[in-house]
């Protein structure tokens, strides 16, 4: 028979879901507003900067995580609205 669950386990699995979809939702939210709308390069790019610093406040201690999830397609984002190379 399965033991039943540990309540502390499952709070810590709930709080980290709950962090996640914060990251996910506040990364959606920046790329939808540098996509549809016309926000000067900077401002942009510290609107990454700072979705940055979201995931790190959230996650601490995993920046390559979010540099391998995340930074590439905000980065590719600005790359195609901004026109860089």
């Amino acid at each position: 028979m399965a033991d039943p669950p540990d309540p502390a386990q499952e709070k810590a699995i709930a709080e980290e879901t709950r962090r996640l979809r914060r990251l996910q939702l506040t990364v959606r939210l920046v790329m939808n507003v540098i996509s549809h709308s016309n926000l000067p390069f900077q401002e942009a790019s510290e609107m990454v900067a700072a979705t940055r610093r979201v995931a790190l406040d959230l996650f601490p201690g995993k920046e390559k995580t979010y540099d391998l999830l995340y930074q590439p397609r905000l980065q590719r984002l600005l790359a195609e609205k901004y026109r860089l190379q």
